[in-house]
């Protein structure tokens, strides 16, 4: 059975969430692998919404096992109202591992996130505010608090005193308040004891699970073009989003990947500031809005819309090594007379095929359309690709052809069973 990492390839919000729970309804294990609760998946089951935000998708199968991986950040709070939401609508959560070394989401981490979103102005990221970003910088600083911190509550507090020892000077530089260590040690030392049963040594575990054959499933937050390293910095988020994220945030190496996975839309959203070549500011950009529902799951933030873009789709197969591509929101095109795609760039009156490696140029980057036919009917209904409209099967293969990976599977509405599947991406 083969290990499967799947992640978004655009700006985020592709709907990995459901395409994530449709695996891991045959997955043994689901592992979550980089960001927090600075994202949210949806996934509708038997007509019921569910808004997940820091648990893995895998979390509403009865036979999988969800993990938080080493690489994601913890807000321990989040972490408990989503368990005592979903328990109270009838889900078993008490098969949740939590690595040892995932790093803990402070109130002073939170405080930072908004102080510097404050400092910079105009220049502001975009982030969600959740304390994300300032918990990685204390990763790479080695000034974080590990969930098995909690286990150990002298060194808990040696950890906060020595955090806090940088970080009040800076809040009263900014005329913020200062932060009470003994304040921070206590509310961490709440959780302690509930969530000291989920954790565990998440490597071993996840490495002798893939040694008895059994499917893993590795869930990536945000999305390529979000990467810390590989997306349009500095608009991005603080943790590696691409597929190399999923061996370093679970310990398990590169060459017990099988399949790489990346989950596009059929257009293109993105969430904060940042380039976007193929964003429509006009009538068409919030038809897709309001048509595709673009709104942030966490945030409830209107979307940025625009187009397909062929250029994202092909860097995103590059960086991560993309074996096969799942289309989402197919149905939301229908109705289009014609539907534009992204192929290149103007770039200064030059002709760029590919995502320009400077920021600078792709800031200045606007769209080179191909125009594809559009069809009128409602494909919702659709359960195999032959029944597909033949303008819609065109788009899907004129698709494959410029973003040079195949397309497996093909979402045709919001709810687990409006799926077309193409290929098995479990076989």
């Amino acid at each position: 059975m083969p290990a499967v990492i799947i992640l978004g390839a655009q700006w985020g919000d592709e709907g990995k969430g459901k395409a994530t729970d449709q695996l891991g309804t045959r997955a043994e294990y689901v592992v979550k692998y980089n960001g927090g609760n600075n994202a949210g998946h949806t996934v509708v089951v038997d007509g019921e919404k569910f808004a997940l935000h820091l648990l893995p998708s895998g979390i509403l199968s009865e036979t999988c096992t969800p993990v938080i991986g080493n690489g994601v950040v913890v807000d321990l709070g989040v972490l408990f109202e989503e368990i005592n939401d979903l328990e109270s609508r009838g889900v078993d959560t008490s098969k949740l591992r939590i690595s040892a070394n995932a790093h803990v989401i402070t109130s002073y981490g939170r405080s930072f996130d908004g102080l510097s979103e404050k400092a910079l102005g105009n220049a502001k990221i975009g982030t969600t505010g959740r304390g994300i970003g300032p918990t990685y910088s204390d990763k790479a600083a080695r000034l974080g608090i590990r969930i098995q911190d909690l286990f150990h509550p002298e060194e808990l507090d040696r950890k906060v005193r020595a955090a806090l020892a940088q970080k009040n000077p800076l809040l009263s530089a900014f005329d913020e308040p200062t932060v009470v260590a003994d304040d921070v040690v206590a509310d961490l030392l709440s959780y302690a004891e509930r969530v000291r049963p989920m954790v565990c040594d998440v490597t071993l575990e996840l490495n002798d699970a893939l040694d008895e054959h059994k499917t893993v499933v590795f869930e990536g937050g945000q999305s390529t073009m979000l990467d810390i390293d590989h997306g349009t910095y500095p608009y991005v988020t603080s943790s590696n989003a691409t597929s190399g994220g999923a061996c370093t945030g679970s310990g398990v190496g590169p060459t017990r990947i099988d399949r790489v996975v990346g989950v596009m839309k059929a257009y293109v959203t993105r969430v904060g500031e940042g380039p976007f070549p193929t964003e429509l500011l006009d009538e068409q950009g919030e038809w897709l809005r309001q048509t595709g529902g673009e709104f942030g799951v966490t945030t409830g933030r209107p979307r940025r819309c625009g187009w397909y873009d062929a250029p994202v789709a092909r860097y995103a197969a590059r960086v991560n090594g993309l074996t096969d591509i799942v289309l989402t929101k197919l149905d939301v095109l229908s109705g289009l007379e014609q539907i534009p795609v992204c192929v290149a760039y103007d770039v200064d009156g030059v002709r760029v095929d590919e995502v320009p490696a400077a920021q600078v140029d792709f800031q200045k980057a606007t769209p080179i359309y191909e125009y594809v036919p559009g069809w009128d009917e409602d494909i919702t209904s659709a359960t195999s690709f032959e029944e597909l409209p033949e303008a819609a099967r065109s788009y899907v293969h004129y698709l494959e052809q410029v973003s040079k990976c195949r397309i497996s599977s093909i979402g045709v509405g919001a709810e687990r069973e409006k799926t077309i599947v193409i290929r098995d991406l479990l076989d």
